[in-house]
């Protein structure tokens, strides 16, 4: 009955051509075509098309989970003789929001939320989606493939963890650990909270010494605060443009 229903999805299903893509993407074939669109449908979705599918949270939660566990334990076996510090710090830059919103867009996930999203579809989104895509992989295929899937294609087709390991762009660490070798005080400000596509949005201004040195806006308050210290970190020069050049991480 599995068989069938793959097969069915792959050559007679009116979704064939959504079913091979994914083949390619995931490795298999779908039995559930709709756990799989599920994957790729943010809350803002206003797509009457599917009216019975409501969005991805749920599969992110469990994704999330998952990928946070089978990354902790390819670092274990990885970097035998480091600490708990550096694996955990490791651990935060591969699973973090920015890391997994440009590894989606090397995947082609963005491509898959156009078509299953009547919304505009914002960079954040990707990494939701990805996680979603995890936990959509799990509940089909089990732990075994998905710890398969996130070791051979995640961490060594779309990361390159040697460039990881010696690359920090937490710039709001940076920004705070400079301010206080030179007893300087920073201090973020919410300067404006608004809906864009149903979905709030925050414009943060960072301020040294009661001085504006950055501005920036995002979905997210942490990330819209890491955007405004590396402006300001080009403002006072701490670091250049050329440095943030290179990144493991670059999305092109």
């Amino acid at each position: 009955m599995i068989l069938f229903r793959r097969l069915y999805n792959r050559y007679v299903s009116e979704d064939r051509d959504f079913t091979e893509r994914l083949r390619s993407l995931v490795g298999f074939t779908p039995k559930n075509l709709d756990l799989f669109k599920l994957a790729f449908c943010h809350r803002s979705n206003q797509n009457l098309e599917y009216p019975k599918i409501q969005s991805n949270e749920r599969l992110e939660y469990l994704g999330d989970s998952l990928l946070s566990t089978i990354v902790a334990e390819y670092l274990f076996k990885k970097y035998p003789s480091k600490n708990e510090g550096f694996l955990t710090k490791m651990r935060a830059k591969i699973v973090k929001r920015k890391t997994l919103n440009i590894v989606a867009r090397k995947m082609g996930l963005d491509i898959f939320l156009s078509e299953l999203n009547a919304t505009d579809i914002s960079h954040s989104m990707l990494g939701n989606a990805l996680e979603a895509l995890i936990g959509a992989i799990y509940l089909e295929k089990g732990y075994s493939f998905t710890h398969a899937f996130i070791t051979d294609s995640l961490l060594r087709d779309y990361l390159d963890v040697e460039k990881i390991e010696h690359w920090d762009d937490n710039f709001k660490s940076k920004l705070l650990e400079w301010a206080q070798k030179n007893n300087r005080h920073v201090q973020y400000q919410v300067i404006q909270r608004f809906k864009k596509n149903q979905r709030d949005c925050f414009r943060i201004a960072v301020c040294i010494d009661s001085e504006q040195l950055g501005e920036a806006t995002d979905f997210n308050k942490k990330s819209a605060e890491q955007k405004a210290s590396r402006q300001a970190l080009l403002q006072l020069k701490i670091v250049q443009k050329d440095q943030l050049i290179g990144s493991p991480l670059q999305s092109g």
